[in-house]
């Protein structure tokens, strides 16, 4: 199993005798997740983007078909 006692003092000896390779790691492995949540974002934002403008069209779109059918009838 893991030891997570171990583990932590292990992780506390390596601060210790090298912090600025810690430091490195520390920084570095989580930065390709960073990117790629910042991609992933900038894409959802376009989606919601690109959806808003077809909902929008369709609104225009049914407002122009209802306005023509009221002034048809008057």
């Amino acid at each position: 199993m893991l030891d997570i006692k171990s583990w932590a003092e292990f992780v506390v000896r390596w601060a210790a005798k090298d912090p600025v390779g810690f430091l490195t790691a520390v920084f570095l492995v989580p930065s390709p997740l960073c990117h790629a949540s910042a991609l992933l974002s900038w894409k959802l934002t376009k989606a919601i983007e690109a959806w808003e403008k077809v909902q929008m069209k369709k609104q225009n779109c049914q407002e122009y078909i209802a306005n023509a059918e009221r002034l048809k009838k008057d």
